[in-house]
């Protein structure tokens, strides 16, 4: 399996939606800092897990169509399935 994605769209918006779990994250750091409301800073927690999942299943599935064209899918399609495996 390729180490590096091509599609150049994919890769804008997976860094953006990884750049905004950045700043989500941001927030709850500083809300953990400054005593904030327990129910507020979990709820902004799991936005930010979301936020990161989302981003591994995108660059999965970005992979997946990289590989849809190469040779050795079924080999692929398992390393992809392990991927997949480790965000659970």
């Amino acid at each position: 399996m390729s180490t590096a994605l091509r599609d150049e769209e994919a890769v804008r918006r997976i860094a953006n939606r990884l750049k905004r779990a950045q700043g989500q994250l941001a927030a709850v750091i500083a809300a953990v800092e400054d005593g904030g409301d327990c129910r507020a800073v979990v709820t902004q927690l799991s936005a930010v897990s979301s936020a990161i999942d989302r981003a591994g299943f995108a660059v999965i599935a970005a992979a997946m169509q990289q590989c849809l064209g190469e040779d050795d899918a079924e080999l692929q399609m398992a390393d992809l399935e392990k991927l997949f495996l480790s965000l659970s």
